[in-house]
């Protein structure tokens, strides 16, 4: 019991010293020292767009950085790098730490240039429209032109697969790209599993030479798929109507683009014109190889004949349409008349301009011959709309529907093949 009473008063008398042990120990932990001036400078990239700036404190005495880009975003350390996608004035301000405590900048505006005030970027992303602007490879020969290093043509390309034609490739003023196949992807010379992807792009102006765009990270192209890094291609060409690229590729070679804002009928317009000229007939093969009815009920006036009944005088009958918007009738040597009573009758071959575009109601896409009397198939069919709606397509066979069955009208169904 003695024992236990001698050592509490020797802890009692001990916690003095603890306690003035730890007052003593604190105060060499305190910060003490000069506030920090807080300064800093800037130095902007002005060779690309987004524009990067890069910041680096001219502080004293401190040695903790905390930054504010003045558009809602913060960083630390220094030196520092900051993209800045839009264009304006920003408020930059450097928070300093040291021993001394905290010194604040003054707050430094920073402008940041705008890259739609480049011709070739402006037509790139339709800076004076949506400020996003969505591209295809044009439908016209020469839309993929492969060179030497030099400039020597190496190939040219004539007619493109469908599934490259229907590629859009979306440019933004913020320097997205995104790339949406249609369905498949054209790759090692055919149409295989489609690689949707998106990304970021770079906007070179390049005072002393072509405008450039980069594509950042691997896996991302413009038109034939890509497996550099970083892609480069010089803007030859950029307007509203028309879009040329050229790209380096790994072999040394490169490769020249002709793009055009998408259309989403341009695949369509593709299989009805061969990509040149393509001649088509009646599918007298087909069962009712052209109904008569409404919009509702296609068949309500006439069910269609038999494969093989047409008369000969319609089934020899060639359509020929051209990537030009020319329209040809051959009537071989006669035409099959509703006019003359639905028998043969003298021909009535001709040519007409036609109007190729989005279809107004159910339909791929839809062409309209423009000159008077001009028909298809069916010398009724349409006779005062001359429209023609192509419902299903492909490289041998087309089914069209004449007239635009608005208002409960008379619609033809016609089923035609290539010849």
């Amino acid at each position: 019991m003695k024992t236990i009473v001698r050592v509490a008063a020797l802890g009692l008398l001990a916690a003095p010293l603890w306690l003035a042990s730890c007052k003593k120990e604190g105060d060499d932990y305190k910060l003490e020292g000069a506030v920090p001036q807080a300064s800093f400078t800037s130095q902007a990239n002005t060779t690309e767009f987004p524009t990067v700036v890069t910041f680096t404190s001219t502080s004293t005495d401190g040695f903790v950085y905390s930054w504010d880009f003045g558009d809602n975003s913060r960083g630390t350390g220094s030196p520092v790098s900051h993209t800045y996608p839009q264009p304006g004035s920003y408020q930059v301000q450097l928070y300093t730490s040291g021993r001394g405590g905290t010194g604040i900048s003054a707050k430094q505006t920073i402008t940041i240039p705008d890259a739609c005030n480049n011709a070739a970027f402006s037509k790139l992303v339709d800076c004076s429209g949506s400020g996003t602007r969505v591209w295809s490879l044009s439908s016209d020969p020469g839309a993929i032109v492969r060179e030497s290093a030099t400039g020597t043509v190496l190939s040219s390309s004539t007619v493109l697969n469908a599934c490259q034609l229907d590629d859009q490739f979306a440019f933004s003023k913020n320097f997205s790209l995104g790339y949406v196949s249609g369905g498949q992807t054209f790759k090692n010379g055919t149409c295989g599993t489609s690689v949707d992807n998106g990304g970021s792009f770079v906007f070179r102006p390049n005072a002393s030479g072509n405008p450039q765009i980069v594509l950042k990270g691997k896996g991302n192209f413009i038109g034939i798929t890509d497996s550099v890094a970083n892609k480069t291609y010089d803007i030859l060409e950029a307007t509203d109507t028309k879009l040329r690229l050229r790209g380096t590729n790994p072999d040394g070679t490169r490769t020249v683009l002709t793009l055009a804002p998408y259309d989403a009928t341009a695949p369509y317009k593709q299989l009805l014109t061969g990509g040149s000229s393509r001649t088509w007939k009646l599918d007298n093969a087909a069962d009712a190889p052209i109904t008569v009815g409404t919009e509702a009920n296609p068949l309500a006036y006439f069910a269609g004949a038999a494969a093989g009944t047409l008369p000969a005088c319609q089934t020899d009958d060639e359509y020929t349409f051209s990537t030009a918007n020319v329209f040809t009738y051959d009537a071989k040597a006669e035409t099959f008349s509703a006019a003359a009573g639905y028998v043969c009758s003298a021909p009535l071959s001709g040519t007409s301009p036609y109007v190729f575009g989005p279809a107004s109601g159910a339909g791929l896409a839809q062409f309209t011959l423009t000159r008077p009397g001009a028909f298809i198939a069916a010398t009724d069919a349409s006779p005062t709309e001359r429209v023609y709606r192509i419902l299903s397509i492909d490289n041998q066979k087309m089914t069209l529907r004449a007239g635009s069955g608005q208002n409960g009208g008379t619609v033809f169904t016609i089923k035609m093949v290539v010849k």
